[in-house]
């Protein structure tokens, strides 16, 4: 039986959807996993199923708002566990209003979560493995909306349209260090607000589900079954890719 210590993720964003299913399917994996959100109260429900899958768990307080909060978010990661293998960029704004009435106050918080706040998480993530001189790896969670346009949602479409950029510019300047750099972009998925919004417009579901091949909507554990396989050593060749996890919605 191998005595190396267990790998490190830390996923941001991850008290229900999304993230806390990437979360428990990454400790199941064999990781333990740090997991933040703006109130750690919020991640209990997380670290139970990060625990029950066999990881051991950690919450902490993030505002990708604030650099001395991703700075503090870090350290605290790296002082209970003394290091950082795999950062998921999951936490993101959601803005859904038409473009001319977005303000600039608007839109840039939007940029300062989705993109610098991931950015500069990404940042501190990479400098800890740069100085410790052991590879590791970023997966950010993306969207449809980084390669295709729609209406209503312009301010968090180019944020995440912004984050392809991101994923290939770092995963080239920093592949000599063995850090790899990926995305998964999923179709439309059913969080708690998207639900509710489709069981009241029905209609609205049933025009989405229409651009669907697959015929259904994106769940939490596709995104972490791709997480999974970007984090495995089966994709120890892949970096600067976004893998699309949409049903086919893109390719129609």
């Amino acid at each position: 039986m191998s005595n190396d210590p267990r790998p490190v993720a830390l996923v941001t964003g991850a008290s229900y959807g999304l993230g806390a299913a990437i979360a428990a399917k990454l400790a199941g994996d064999g990781f333990d996993v740090a997991v933040t959100e703006l109130d750690p109260a919020d991640l209990a429900d997380t670290l139970a199923a990060i625990e029950a899958a066999g990881g051991q768990g950690q919450g902490v307080a993030l505002d990708l708002r604030s650099d001395d909060s991703i700075a503090t978010a870090t350290n605290a990661v790296l002082e209970k566990f003394g290091r950082i293998d795999l950062l998921v960029n999951n936490a993101a704004m959601l803005l859904a209003k038409p473009a001319l009435d977005v303000a600039a106050d608007e839109f840039e918080a939007v940029m300062r979560i989705n993109v610098t706040g991931t950015y500069m998480m990404t940042q501190a993530v990479a400098r800890h493995l740069i100085e410790a001189g052991r590879p590791g790896q970023i997966i950010n969670i993306a969207s449809t909306f980084t390669t295709v346009g729609a209406v209503n949602v312009s301010p968090y479409g180019i944020s995440k349209a912004a984050i392809g950029g991101l994923v290939r510019h770092l995963a080239a300047e920093w592949a000599p260090h063995d850090i790899r750099v990926n995305a998964v972009a999923p179709g439309t998925s059913m969080t708690r607000l998207r639900a509710e919004i489709m069981e009241k417009d029905p209609a609205r579901r049933d025009a989405g589900l229409a651009k669907i091949p697959l015929g259904r909507f994106t769940e939490p554990a596709d995104i972490a079954g791709a997480v999974s396989y970007l984090a495995s050593p089966a994709a120890a060749y892949v970096t600067g890719h976004v893998l699309a996890v949409d049903g086919g919605m893109t390719v129609t």
